[in-house]
């Protein structure tokens, strides 16, 4: 599909609606509460089903924001479109995690480097084996420095993206274990889809769950408290 074949089942934008970087979350009303605080000249390109988008200026740079709902399949949907229909170069998902170490605070920053997942969207590739979504290494790079240079607390590792949220099995915790930080639910399909559509694409979430210590952030708190995540992804877009 091309410009010409725009817009989309599921966003009603023209080609030129949505900018070449995206940030993008869960909440479609993160993505108006992250549009009204920080752009400038933002306009709304997508209402459909409720999925939120805007596109305005930050500091001279032309970005958008969007909703991608939750889950793979609904992440997937949205980055595969936007990267391979809208040509976007890049998308920072900004979002909250559950903390699966320890030492994890609630509000603090993870950048994710990679996703493990349990979910079987890579498999439509057809591997011979699973394949190991991570992040693009320019963008870490940048967001670290820019969380640095600001003060803000964060750490850099693996995340992982299940594909149930209320999992009464307990196995998530098992991945603390071996090192994996946070728990979402997303990373892992925005990784594969930018991978495979030669693209650019990195996860920066918000402890909002402290799984170990059982701590839970409120609903308000997760919508728009959690800033800094959001100052960081403007800053490398």
């Amino acid at each position: 599909m091309s410009k010409n074949d725009v817009p989309s089942a599921h966003i009603s934008a023209q080609y030129d609606d949505i900018a070449k970087t995206v940030i993008m979350c869960g909440d479609p009303l993160r993505a108006k509460f992250i549009a009204d605080k920080y752009l400038t000249d933002s306009v709304l390109f997508n209402e459909v089903r409720g999925m939120l988008g805007f596109t305005g200026m930050y500091r001279g740079k032309r970005v958008s924001v969007m909703g991608h709902g939750m889950g793979i399949p609904s992440i997937g949907i949205y980055s595969y479109e936007l990267f391979n229909f809208y040509d976007v170069d890049q998308i920072v998902r900004v979002g909250t995690a559950g903390a699966l170490s320890a030492e994890m605070q609630l509000g603090d920053m993870l950048f994710a480097q990679a996703a493990c997942t349990d979910s079987d969207y890579g498999h439509q590739y057809g591997f011979p084996a699973r394949f190991a979504p991570i992040a693009d290494f320019g963008l870490l790079e940048s967001a670290v420095r820019v969380a640095r240079e600001n003060g803000f607390q964060f750490q850099v590792g693996n995340i992982y993206s299940a594909d149930v949220f209320y999992d009464e099995s307990d196995k998530q915790m098992k991945w603390g274990k071996f090192g994996v930080k946070a728990v979402e639910m997303e990373s892992a399909g925005l990784y594969i889809n930018a991978a495979a559509s030669g693209k650019k694409a990195l996860t920066i979430c918000t402890i909002s769950d402290q799984l170990v210590h059982r701590k839970y952030a409120s609903a308000e708190e997760r919508r728009s408290s959690f800033t800094n995540m959001m100052k960081v992804a403007l800053e490398i877009a």
